[in-house]
């Protein structure tokens, strides 16, 4: 058996070797020789060891992200609940009303990025409800343990040291960066490496701050845009009518072709008139089969898609973009018998369960946890599914179950 250094010796040798015992005491010893390599990568990554020192040697891991990594809720709820609770009235309200607060600061981004108002102001109110919800977990936290732990670990490593160089340059307070499990953070929730790239100091105060300064957010968010390649003379697309018998083989929004030729297959607007002359070339999408809205796309689509590599997500910003400009909701409906529920509705629905002896927290409209094991409950005594899903249904059941006054 090998004879043991003691302490002391043990910090002169890690001390020469360059990598220092600093790191506290862990009750997750995996986690804390995982922060001692990360230290020992950090001046290489541009990060001074003062600086990791100071606000990553603390740490404590979160292993409750990892749980995240294959949950995200655009690639695994139903496109009529994602598209309801993003793109309801109160969202289109509210961004109606951001358009006349920062109407100066909005058309001074215009002129500079070529982004018209309504599309940065709909990635705010898609991203953060406005500013509301910026998410609450520390980003370090998140992303020091998504480095440690789970897949991706090299991407998240350099989201972790981008972290540490946005607070060593001084950009944002460290106990602002608070965000989203996966580290997007700020207004329109950058993530740290898209921040370094792309994020402006359009206040002039010196600091790129997405986090204090809606105009450096939106003005960042803008910025993406365009280097996304959004054009400015063209649109996102529209709503289509397709006819019968359409071969939605041909769909996809990379296969994109001429809008002449989309009229020759028979596609029209969704309002009965025939398709533009001239305009981009479009691609087909149907994210809901050919049964469900479709809609002609094009390269604005594209950035918009770059913005969270999702096409529904995309698709809210479109939507709510456009409603912020006075356009309808979709004529087409999805193709469903239990339709989705707004923000204002899924708040009902969580009131009603309250009302019904549930501890569910106070009713924001989210639907987490608590709330969908509520649901199972009540579904299964109104003899409904039970898959804790908050649909139209549930919530007719619900009303229809409250006992008139006496």
């Amino acid at each position: 058996m090998k004879s043991k250094l003691p302490a002391s010796a043990a910090r002169l040798l890690a001390l020469f070797a360059g990598i220092s015992l600093s790191i506290p005491a862990h009750a997750d010893p995996e986690f804390a020789d995982c922060l001692n390599r990360l230290r020992a990568e950090s001046v290489q990554r541009g990060v001074s060891l003062a600086t990791f020192d100071a606000h990553a040697a603390p740490l404590q891991a979160d292993r409750a992200v990892l749980g995240f990594l294959d949950a995200q809720p655009e690639f695994v709820t139903p496109i009529w609940d994602y598209m309801a609770a993003l793109v309801d009235d109160e969202r289109v309200a509210d961004g109606r009303a951001m358009l006349v607060q920062w109407r100066e600061v909005l058309e001074r981004v215009e002129a500079s990025y070529g982004v018209d108002p309504a599309t940065v102001v709909a990635v705010w109110g898609v991203e953060s409800n406005y500013g509301r919800n910026f998410g609450s977990r520390p980003l370090l936290t998140s992303l020091s343990t998504l480095s440690c732990f789970g897949r991706r670990q090299t991407y998240f490593r350099g989201e972790f040291f981008t972290t540490l160089k946005i607070i060593e340059e001084g950009h944002v307070a460290p106990e602002r960066l608070t965000g989203s499990w996966a580290g997007a953070f700020g207004h329109t929730q950058f993530m740290p490496s898209t921040f370094m790239r792309l994020a402006v100091d359009f206040d002039g105060d010196g600091r790129r701050d997405l986090v204090d300064s809606v105009p450096d957010a939106l003005a960042s968010t803008a910025n993406f845009l365009r280097r996304g390649g959004w054009r400015s003379d063209e649109s996102w697309g529209f709503e289509v009518a397709l006819p019968a018998g359409f071969d939605s083989t041909l769909a996809g929004r990379r296969n994109k072709r001429p809008l002449a030729d989309w009229a020759a297959r028979g596609v029209r607007r969704v309002d009965g008139q025939p398709l533009p002359v001239q305009g981009p070339a479009s691609g087909l999408l149907l994210l809901a089969g050919g049964a469900g809205p479709a809609f002609l796309v094009s390269r604005n689509f594209d950035a918009l898609y770059g913005y969270n590599a999702a096409e529904s997500y995309a698709l809210a910003i479109a939507h709510l973009s456009d409603r912020l400009r006075g356009g309808a909701p979709f004529v087409i409906a999805w193709p469903t018998d239990d339709p989705g529920l707004s923000r204002a509705e899924r708040r009902t629905v969580q009131q009603l369960l309250i009302a019904r002896g549930h501890d569910i927290g106070e009713p924001d409209g989210m639907i987490g946890a608590r709330t969908r094991e509520a649901l199972k409950v009540v579904q299964a005594e109104l003899g409904l599914t039970a898959d804790g899903r908050a649909g139209q249904r549930v919530l007719q059941a619900l009303k229809a179950s409250v006992a008139p006054p006496r």
